[in-house]
């Protein structure tokens, strides 16, 4: 696993193959930080599913209201929903969409991220400036790469775990 330098800023998403460590960047889109973090400590991403995975873009998931086994899970409707939380204001940036960034889903109002987010599976910079990039991946690229493609999977992957790196007792 990779160092972690700042424990309250960094996620431990575990996948079926292993953990991924996620650096957030409060400096950059403080809301859209805050709100993973908000999140994971609630378990509100804990046993969500990757409803959409295209090969050679994105990983997407954090579909709170329809992703969870735990809850009303309904794969044709996950991706539609988010957290019971007001939605984000944008927070766009200059960073670019590359590999292993993560992004703020949302609908075509650039003001209505919510939960759901997406991980870049290669550098897709015609995304620059219309969506938030609020973290990267430091550790574990190689167990994003391993999630199952589809609209939805047929069976997906899940995120067994999101937890903040600073309330795990080994960070």
């Amino acid at each position: 696993m990779a160092e972690i330098k700042d424990p309250e800023n960094t996620i431990i998403m575990t996948l079926k193959d292993g953990s991924v460590v996620i650096e957030l960047l409060p400096d950059i889109a403080p809301k859209h930080t805050e709100r993973m973090k908000t999140l994971a400590r609630a378990g509100a991403y804990d046993n969500v599913v990757f409803h959409r995975v295209i090969d050679g873009f994105m990983a997407q998931s954090g579909d709170v209201e329809n992703g969870n086994a735990a809850k009303d899970f309904n794969l044709r409707r996950a991706g539609t929903g988010g957290s019971d939380l007001p939605d984000l204001p944008a927070e766009f940036s200059r960073i670019p969409h590359d590999r292993g960034t993560l992004g703020a889903a949302r609908s075509q109002n650039p003001n209505s991220a919510n939960s759901q987010f997406f991980i870049n599976f290669k550098d897709n910079h015609f995304l620059n400036g219309q969506y938030t990039v609020y973290g990267r991946v430091i550790s574990g690229m190689e167990f994003v790469d391993k999630i199952k493609r589809g609209e939805p999977p047929a069976e997906p992957d899940r995120m067994l775990s999101v937890k903040v790196a600073a309330d795990v007792g080994n960070a």
